[in-house]
């Protein structure tokens, strides 16, 4: 979804989806709507900061990508950290597939060593300094807070993430306004792994994702946590095996996005 800024933050409309939204980040984009995202807002913090920048560029929101191709972008957040996110490497490896991690800052300058020589293929997003919720916050604390995050990045991990994830998924008006001028893309999801439903049914988590993706999907899991996490990780070797059964290819974040904005006559 691309959206005009003088379109999102236009009048009394704003005050209404900010209160209305808080919560739709955090929940799967429902496949049998009439719509192909759902609406825009949630969050605390005042619609725009600097009113003055509104309407003078737009911003790319995405909760999947329309594609005629049967892509699935799998992403991991929170990480990276000692715990989980090397044995969710070790999955995606053998299993050959490339997968996003929306990595927060502080996580990178503290465990960079664990993660820096194995994401060949893989895709690194900034995932906020300390996972404050940014819809509670302030437009130049957010613009602080992503830019020190995509510094750290780029020098423990030697890359310049392109993409961003709000933590908890809230969105609010000044998050859009400091990734815009940071550059990002703004990625939530579709579809998620349910770590509390599925706790103690490995394959029902797995059954779940593979019925329910469709091409184009974003799928969120969490590479760290509590060891409610770890129904992610140990339904993802068959949830990786579904996807594959049904004709899907693993592509990061960025590609499927770059893959649905190719002509159609490049795709075929």
């Amino acid at each position: 979804m691309r959206m005009s800024r003088r379109g999102l933050f236009r009048g009394a409309g704003l005050a209404a989806v900010g209160a209305a939204v808080g919560a739709v980040g955090a929940t799967e984009v429902p496949h049998w709507c009439g719509w192909d995202h759902p609406p825009l807002g949630g969050g605390y913090a005042a619609a725009a900061d600097n009113q003055e920048a509104i309407g003078t560029s737009s911003v790319n929101i995405r909760y999947f990508v329309q594609s005629s191709r049967p892509l699935v972008a799998l992403t991991f957040d929170d990480g990276p950290a000692p715990r989980y996110t090397p044995m969710f490497l070790d999955v995606l490896e053998a299993a050959e597939v490339k997968a996003t991690f929306f990595m927060v800052g502080r996580n990178v300058r503290d465990h960079y060593q664990l993660v820096k020589d194995r994401l060949d293929g893989h895709e690194v997003g900034n995932h906020t300094w300390a996972h404050r919720d940014l819809a509670t916050m302030d437009l130049p604390a957010i613009q602080d807070d992503l830019r020190r995050t995509h510094l750290m990045i780029q020098d423990k991990l030697g890359r310049t993430p392109t993409i961003m994830r709000p933590p908890f998924g809230h969105l609010g008006g000044s998050t859009v306004l400091a990734a815009d001028s940071a550059g990002y893309d703004v990625i939530l999801w579709d579809r998620q792994m349910h770590e509390r439903r599925f706790a103690d049914d490995v394959p029902g988590q797995a059954k779940d994702i593979v019925d329910t993706v469709r091409a184009g999907s974003i799928v969120l899991a969490h590479d760290v946590g509590d060891k409610r996490r770890l129904v992610a990780l140990r339904a993802l070797k068959d949830t990786v095996a579904g996807l594959k059964a049904r004709g899907f290819e693993f592509v990061t974040v960025s590609e499927l996005i770059a893959e649905a904005a190719k002509p159609s006559v490049e795709r075929h």
